[in-house]
């Protein structure tokens, strides 16, 4: 399982490196389309997942899940990709941000832009839009596996975002990602290193064998 420790290690990591990573290990993680609303935004945290469905005859509510959020949880919205209904807005940014919750991941789009810039709250999704999923769209589960941009994503897995992007590391295999992220950024360490002595960039990479820090390893 995922410490805290391990959390803290993940924190210092930048999500290219653990990219990098877990290729090498054969493990899908990038959740293709889903950026920062706010450039500088980072986060690092367990995912509490949510899953959205299109509403029935019975409406049902889309945002009540964020009392049972811990702290220093990341919420991962699966919205199936929708981007013509929002499922996070102003209230919810800020009930986040007052619990202390460590971002938010959608598999959608937001709104309410103006506030989640005022709070820099650490919010990743594919757009944003004005049109409420109110009577669009529902919850129907919550810590169950779901996806974001084909990528499987279940409760408790990490998530790591930055102004790149955002990934997820499965909790079974977080301690040998982790392993193998220090691994590279080391190696790319001795780079820059050496680099900035002077080193031709062809000859410092050759030192560490760089073209194949993300090679899939051998199983």
């Amino acid at each position: 399982m995922i410490t805290d420790a391990m959390v803290e290690e993940f924190r210092q990591m930048d999500t290219c490196c653990l990219s990098d990573a877990m290729d090498r290990l054969g493990i899908p993680c990038g959740l293709e389309g889903i950026k920062p609303v706010n450039p500088d935004s980072a986060l690092c945290g367990r995912a509490f997942t949510v899953h959205y469905v299109p509403c029935g005859t019975v409406k049902g509510t889309v945002g009540d899940f964020l009392d049972d959020v811990k702290p220093g949880e990341v919420v991962v919205i699966d919205n199936g990709g929708r981007t013509w209904c929002t499922v996070w807005g102003d209230l919810m940014s800020i009930a986040a941000t007052h619990k202390g919750i460590a971002g938010t991941v959608i598999d959608g789009v937001c709104r309410d832009l103006p506030t989640v810039h005022k709070l820099n709250y650490n919010i990743f999704t594919k757009g944003h839009y004005m049109v409420t999923g109110k009577d669009r769209v529902e919850v129907d589960q919550i810590n169950v596996p779901v996806a974001v941009s084909g990528v499987r994503v279940a409760p408790g897995d990490l998530v790591v975002g930055d102004a790149t992007g955002v990934v997820v590391i499965p909790q079974e295999k977080a301690a040998r990602v982790l392993e193998v992220a220090k691994e590279i950024a080391a190696k790319e360490a001795v780079i820059e290193e050496s680099v900035a002595r002077g080193v031709p960039l062809r000859e410092a990479r050759a030192k560490v064998h760089y073209h194949n820090l993300q090679t899939r390893e051998e199983t």
